[in-house]
């Protein structure tokens, strides 16, 4: 494994507009990279910048790691110190890519997520479920925390809960401001998803996942007055709908979904 700085001779320029911040603190680095479970049959890196990660995965697992970086400028550097991806360094964005082409399973993913676009990263594993296993990124604190969320919590929404339908999310440090370049302005942190045991939520996903979005969507709200305009006559006065969504595990939004699905037999959640 190699350790050197390669940042050092970096000449990439950390641009705004794709929410770069590129971490400096080489003990992070290998920190984050080592939350990496080894049974993974491929790797992605979404977003190397200048490889302050790449360096501790590359040569560890080979042919078995591919990077996704959309920045041309750090493209051409990666070329330049990684020659050994060859064309497993993919100029291309992530949200837009199949994810399928790494293989049918035991996909992992890892980066230093930029912050302006991270749940929308989370969405885009969320497509391909059933293929990643494992995601290790950092993010901003704030969304750290939703993430890992629990019912009742303050910081439980949307994707707290569509995530941990799916996914177990441990919250695993947290990384200050003043190891990045440029500092953001908030702290960040460092969280890992195992895909859980569950094959299908026993429910209509798309219902969920509209119900879900539909109910945080004005969470100071009881689900009665936020989701009326979906609600029947026959179901509207369950007790369940006096709560708020933050109120509401997984299992219970799930139970939500099939009192509310004409399709689906009516017992109470």
């Amino acid at each position: 494994m190699k350790t050197e700085d390669r940042r050092q001779k970096a000449e990439v320029r950390p641009k705004k507009a794709l929410g770069q911040h590129f971490l400096t603190d080489l003990n992070i680095a290998q920190k984050i990279v080592e939350q990496l479970s080894p049974e993974l049959e491929h790797v992605i890196e979404v977003g190397a910048g200048t490889g302050v990660l790449t360096q501790y995965l590359v040569d560890d697992l080979k042919e078995r790691f591919s990077v996704i970086e959309i920045d041309r400028e750090s493209i051409d550097y990666l070329k330049t110190h990684f020659p050994q991806l060859g064309e497993r360094l993919i100029q291309g964005d992530f949200l837009r890519t199949d994810l399928s082409q790494f293989g049918p399973h035991n996909l992992g993913i890892i980066g230093n997520f930029p912050y302006n676009i991270s749940s929308q990263i989370f969405f885009q594993v969320l497509k391909y479920k059933d293929q990643v296993v494992e995601v290790v990124g950092m993010v901003q604190k704030e969304m750290a925390e939703r993430m890992a969320a629990k019912e009742g919590s303050k910081t439980y929404g949307i994707l707290s809960v569509l995530m941990q339908a799916w996914y177990d999310i441990d919250y695993l440090f947290t990384v200050h401001e003043n190891v990045f370049n440029p500092p953001p302005k908030v702290k960040s942190a460092v969280i890992k998803m195992r895909r859980n045991h569950v094959a299908t939520l026993n429910c209509d996903e798309k219902l969920f996942v509209s119900i879900v979005k539909q109910a945080f969507n004005q969470r100071r709200k009881t689900l009665r007055n936020s989701l009326r305009p979906m609600l029947s006559p026959e179901i509207i006065g369950n007790k369940v709908f006096d709560q708020r969504p933050e109120q509401l595990s997984v299992q219970a939004f799930i139970d939500l979904t099939n009192l509310m699905d004409p399709s689906a037999s009516h017992g109470q959640p």
